[in-house]
């Protein structure tokens, strides 16, 4: 899935929500909608948001639609934020040795 269509997904917080409510395990629609102020059709177009970005999948047993949480999207962001974190971490370490050698030569020079 695209780390776009995740990030975008959890940029809300009623999918936020959804998502921690079936971090329980397989929810049926009906139950996840009932912890809601809003209508069984807003919850379902949350829903619809979270499958298309490939963090829920559904399963239709008789009449119950069973959704659960797919963690691979999640694994993906959190490895891209450690990589960016990694990133800028070590390129604010080296400006921040480049600053303190700069210092320090400043200091070195005054009488």
């Amino acid at each position: 899935m695209s780390l776009d269509h995740t990030l975008a997904a959890l940029a809300d917080p009623t999918r936020r929500a959804i998502l921690q409510r079936l971090s329980g395990g397989e929810t049926r629609v009906t139950d996840v909608a009932a912890r809601f102020p809003i209508s069984l059709n807003s919850v379902s177009k949350h829903i619809r948001v979270l499958e298309r970005a490939g963090l829920v999948r559904r399963r239709v047993a008789g009449r119950e639609h069973l959704l659960t949480l797919d963690q691979r999207p999640l694994d993906e962001v959190a490895a891209w934020v450690e990589q960016t974190r990694a990133f800028w971490s070590k390129r604010l370490d080296a400006l921040e040795a480049l600053l303190v050698a700069e210092d320090d030569h400043d200091h070195k020079e005054q009488p």
